[in-house]
């Protein structure tokens, strides 16, 4: 079958360009091979990177119809199959697929399919992943652990680095200062591991503003995205959960509406806002600056008739209470 391949082409600091290559490949091609049929028979200055070819190494990440993906573990056939189910491309769909190839996001890039990914190694180092032993007594002997402990290891374990969910991160493209979902997923490897001794700087490292887990928007890219299905946003939560569990509804607002949200929810089964301003932002009538700063919206809320003088509990309040306990039961249990 023949292939158009649309290139997305850049070097540094220019304008990127779409360079379109016709590939004749078998269904079962890898677009990773199709790269190389290019490269190798067509374009020799076409630049991406690769490593493995085995869904290994993460080396080959790039942007592929859209999504962020691997090159070696997507086929042309599967690829051209999920392009027909797309209502908004599948009349673009002709005789000849299409397929277009892009950088990853979030990185600037250095050529063609080649990005810098200074930040996301960066981003990953901010959270020192790797397993503090100060608390080891005895150095001379392995340090242990038993199945059941190392088992909380698998899931993040299997990152292999590639930066497809980085790529994806919405949170990161409008907040330079957010580690990124990679960054904390492999924290959560680190607050989940027994030998580590370190967890309580490390949740009150991950705790601070909008650059640790409170800066994730939950848009889930980044679960959709991972070819080793880490679920990057899925150990982001279990990082907010044991904070909550460690700090204080007073520590900061990020925690506050967490938990603030949580039991609203449970007493009238949704949001009574009027005391979710207070107890958020005016920490419980405690912060005056905080209470001062909801002023002018209440005030215009007020003026314009919006502001709810009573509050009436949804329909459904006890079995939305059962729900939020029988979970919370677990977690603590876990």
């Amino acid at each position: 079958m023949e292939v158009i391949f649309k290139v997305i082409r850049q070097q540094q600091n220019s304008s990127p360009v779409v360079q379109t290559y016709l590939v004749e490949a078998e269904p079962g091609n890898t677009i990773l091979d199709c790269l190389n049929h290019i490269k190798w028979e067509q374009d020799g200055t076409l630049a991406f990177r690769k490593n493995c070819r085995n869904t290994i190494c993460g080396s080959c990440a790039m942007r592929i119809n859209g999504r962020s993906a691997l090159a070696c573990k997507e086929n042309v056939g599967s690829e051209l199959a999920r392009l027909q189910q797309i209502p908004s491309s599948s009349s673009k769909v002709n005789a000849i697929g299409e397929i277009t190839i892009a950088p990853l996001g979030n990185m600037p890039v250095i050529k063609d399919l080649v990005v810098d990914m200074s930040s996301f190694w960066n981003n990953l180092e901010a959270v020192a992943p790797y397993v503090s032993t100060a608390a080891r007594q005895v150095p001379e002997r392995e340090f242990l652990q038993t199945p059941q402990e190392r088992s909380r290891l698998d899931q993040t374990g299997n990152c292999i680095m590639c930066g497809a969910c980085y790529s994806e991160c919405n949170a990161r493209e409008v907040d330079p200062n957010f580690v990124g979902p990679h960054a904390l997923a492999k924290a959560y490897r680190m607050v989940a591991d027994s030998r580590d001794s370190d967890t309580e700087n490390r949740l009150a490292s991950y705790n601070e503003g909008t650059k640790g887990v409170w800066g994730c928007t939950r848009c889930l890219y980044c679960d959709s995205v991972c070819p080793m299905e880490v679920a990057p946003l899925e150990q982001i939560t279990k990082i907010k959960q044991e904070i909550l569990t460690h700090k204080q509804a007073s520590d900061s607002r990020s925690i506050r509406h967490r938990k603030v949200l949580v039991d609203l929810v449970k007493e009238g089964g949704w949001i009574d806002e009027r005391q979710f301003g207070v107890q958020v932002v005016g920490n419980y009538f405690r912060d005056l600056k905080g209470l001062l700063s909801l002023a002018p919206l209440g005030l215009r809320m007020i003026l314009r008739g919006k502001f709810p003088l009573s509050f009436e509990p949804s329909e459904g309040t006890q079995q939305v209470r059962s729900l939020i306990e029988s979970v919370q039961q677990v977690e603590n249990k876990s």
